[in-house]
Parts: structure tokens; sequence; C-alpha cells
């Protein structure tokens, strides 16, 4: 993990004292009416047109609606759990704030700031890129500065791309869905680790970032015990434009597994930490009808939510960021 980036000066906190917390997410409509707002504020406040809307409309109702914000709470009050049991005088505060659809980050840092002489923002995503999450941290300072409080001091977390909790917590994710095969199957099921994908133009200037999401696929399936045979890194979610995207695709690696004479594929997403649209649509329904439309059965990895790795995961970050730098879990 990369040291924090320390955004606000201030006074920071010692030993003693109250740290507020917050968890930084990209948002979600809460329900079908709020997919037009939601879609404009995504767009820099551009109305989407009519079919953009349909189209949401329609992967939202076929998942039932995203559960991020409910996730990302949970996470939140687990993550407060945790940090409390630690001692030396310190108590937390852990809040959820979503970049696109309230609550707005900007009213998370004001509920985690109460009472606190020090805020500390994560965003919910291990690979850190100063271009493509900017906006998180510009929407945290502008929460900081509503305040009007000059003794509050801001620090955001960096990547934590090998954050060694986080890499535990996925692995076992693989090795758990691995167990449900046949045993006669488990030891031949592919997996394929992705990422989201993302115009070429947008990550030309972001090396750093793809080879992140490549370590982190990489040393997970070191910690699952998969041969380098038996897995493989990939895109999902690419966007229908013109552009180049991001390759290798889901789609244009099934025909491949299908042709190598495997007929079983396991999709292990690296990026993400809760289950939402890209999970729940993107994977389990257009990603699903993709392998089997190739000929393969499709299988995806628990998503890991609250699982009690992530947390101890988040709550390393959160220590490691209030000291300035690196610590090993």
């Amino acid at each position: 993990m990369k040291a924090s980036v320390v955004v606000r000066p201030g006074k920071a906190a010692g030993r003693e004292g109250r740290v507020g917390v917050v968890l930084m997410t990209y948002g979600s409509p809460a329900k079908l009416d709020d997919i037009p707002a939601y879609l404009k504020k995504v767009r820099g406040g551009r109305d989407p047109d009519d079919a953009l809307v349909t189209e949401f409309r329609r992967r939202y109702t076929l998942i039932g609606g995203s559960p991020l914000l409910r996730i990302t709470i949970e996470q939140a009050a687990a993550l407060e759990a945790e940090l409390n049991q630690e001692d030396g005088g310190r108590t937390y505060r852990a809040t959820a704030g979503m970049r696109f659809f309230p609550p707005l980050i900007a009213e998370a840092v004001s509920e985690a700031a109460t009472g606190a002489a020090e805020v500390v923002g994560v965003i919910m995503s291990p690979q850190y890129s100063p271009i493509i999450m900017g906006g998180y941290l510009q929407e945290i300072q502008r929460g900081v500065t509503d305040l009007r409080r000059a003794d509050l001091k801001l620090s955001v977390a960096g990547d934590w791309h090998l954050q060694p909790y986080f890499l535990r917590a996925l692995a076992e994710k693989i090795t758990q869905a691995l167990d449900r095969f046949p045993r006669e199957a488990r030891d031949r099921v592919p997996v394929l680790m992705t990422a989201h994908s993302m115009p070429k133009r947008v990550v030309e200037k972001e090396q750093d970032y793809i080879d992140h999401l490549k370590d982190t696929a990489a040393a997970v399936a070191r910690l699952a015990g998969l041969p380098v045979e038996r897995w493989s890194f990939c895109y999902q979610s690419a966007g229908h434009t013109p552009e180049e995207w991001l390759k290798p695709d889901f789609a244009d690696v099934m025909p491949d597994l299908y042709a190598a004479g495997h007929r079983n594929v396991l999709v292990a997403p690296v990026q993400f930490l809760a289950d939402h649209l890209e999970i729940l649509y993107d994977l389990d329904i257009a990603a699903r009808a993709q392998a089997e439309a190739a000929g393969l059965e499709f299988s995806r990895i628990r998503s890991l939510n609250a699982s009690p790795l992530l947390i101890k995961a988040l709550a390393s970050v959160v220590r490691e960021t209030l000291a300035g730098g690196p610590r090993k879990a």
C-alpha cells in the first residue's frame, strides 16, 4: 500500500480522540424513478437520452435493484466495530458515502467528522488511479471544506491492491467456489480474474493502475494455489461505443476456453468489493449468457461484501493511513 495522501492539513489527532472514517463508493439509484437523475449526475449534468434510461431501467429491474448502498453501510458498521476493538484511546465512527447518489460523500463526511479531530477517506477500490478516482478526492475535500473547520485533518488512503487480508479474502472465495464443483472437475476449472474495462484512451497514462489490477490477480492466484495454466486475467463490462476498449474481453475468452476442452468457467472479480450492477447484471446475467453461448457452464465467486477478512483489510488500511505509511498485516 502506498503512503496515504494528506489532502487537508490540520491538527493531527493524538492517540486520544475520535476518528471519522468515510467509505466512498460509486453509487446507484435507490429506485427505478431515480435512474434519470442518477445518470445525469454520472454524466456531469448532461441529460441522458431515453434509450439509455430505458436500458438501465431494464437492467436494474432484472437484478431487483442494486444492494450497493446497503452493503456499503454494512461494511462501514463492521469496520467501525473492528476498529473500536483496539486499545489506545481512539474511538472510530465509520460512514458510507456515494459519489453519484445520496447519501453523498459530503453528507458522510459531516456525519463522520462530528466530534472528530481527523477524517480518513477510503475509496472502495483497492487499485488506485489518480485520473479515474480523482473525483472521490475532490468530493471528500469539498465535504471537509464545507464544514469550515480549520482543526480537522483529512487523509485519504492510497492504493491497497496487495493488502494481505484483502488478497486472502479473495483467495478464500476462490477456494470455496472451486470446492462446490464435483471432485473430478474442480482441479481443471479455469479461473478468470476480471476487472472493469475502460476505453483504452483513458488508461494510456495510467499503466500503474493496470499493472496493479494484474498484480492483484497474480497474488490471489498464488494464494489460492492456482498454477499459471489454470487462470488468466481479462476485462468485463465494456461499453458499447466505437472507441477501443481494453482487451482481452470476457466474451473473447469464452470460445478459446471451449476450444481447449473446458466446459466450466469460474469468474473472480478482483476489483469489486460488493454486489452491484457490474456483478449482478454484467456478470450474472450478461457474462453468463456469453459463457453459455460458447458451451460453458458459468460460475462466480461470492462477493466479498462484509466478509471478516475484507473488514480486517479495511481496518489495516485505516490504521496505516493514520500512521502515514504502510504497515504489514
